[in-house]
């Protein structure tokens, strides 16, 4: 009995764990991304892998809930990769990591279905945060890569035709999504249950022709008219 249970213990604590993969070429950060998740309470590392092959035929065994992903690999881009393992692995989480910022290569990233983007010299707390994040629905992005997501918003484009086909409802979730809310800040602040926002944001995604929260929340921003320095000030 006492056997039985500690099993049924161990099997409840494994799910409870955040699964971890990481994609990376140089060996050197890769062992460290390792030990600074295997070292973290309530994570583990299921697979490390150097190369987008070694990724797309070792990820889909394991299964895990979040994967980062480094955006230069030999061979296949982290970018192919992780268009491939999204669909593959739908549920899965990737956050990319690299040392570039350029805004081009950021929204390939995205479109391919990567939920957050991070600098390789972000923080040790950074990563873990991001990892945290993406669990709770959140699209993690240091603040230089925010930066640069913001002005590119600026820029025109046509996306008003495809919002004009949200309900209210869809429109209203799309607007909190744009402020950085998770899944679970966006129910709490409209009183309804995550699994109500979720259905609401496959719906949005499917209207929007995006794969993510991330590519949605660019739409949305595109198509909002910008504000005269006058409303602007107003604000704050």
């Amino acid at each position: 009995m006492k056997k039985h249970m500690a099993v049924a213990t161990s099997k409840a604590s494994e799910s409870l764990m955040t699964a971890v993969a990481v994609v990376e070429d140089n060996a050197t950060f890769r062992s460290f991304l390792a030990d600074l998740i295997n070292h973290t309470r309530g994570h583990r590392v299921v697979c490390t892998c150097g190369s987008a092959e070694e990724a797309l035929a070792q990820i889909p065994k394991h299964r895990p809930d979040v994967v980062l992903m480094d955006i230069h690999l030999p061979g296949e881009s982290g970018i192919v990769c992780t268009a491939r393992l999204r669909e593959a692995l739908p549920q899965t989480q990737v956050i990319m990591l690299t040392v570039y910022k350029d805004i081009k290569m950021i929204f390939e990233a995205l479109k391919a279905g990567a939920c957050g983007y991070l600098l390789k010299r972000s923080k040790e707390s950074e990563i873990l945060e991001a990892i945290a994040e993406v669990r709770e629905g959140g699209a993690p992005m240091t603040g230089e890569i925010a930066r640069l997501l913001v002005r590119s918003f600026r820029e025109p484009a046509s996306a008003k035709a495809d919002n004009a086909n949200l309900s209210a409802r869809e429109n209203e979730i799309l607007a909190q999504l744009a402020e950085g809310l998770s899944n679970k800040e966006i129910a709490a602040r409209l009183c309804i249950s995550v699994s109500t926002v979720r259905s609401h944001l496959l719906h949005i995604y499917e209207k929007l022709h995006v794969r993510g929260r991330t590519e949605a929340a660019a739409k949305f921003l595109r198509a909002r008219p910008a504000e005269s320095p006058a409303q602007a000030a107003l604000q704050h």
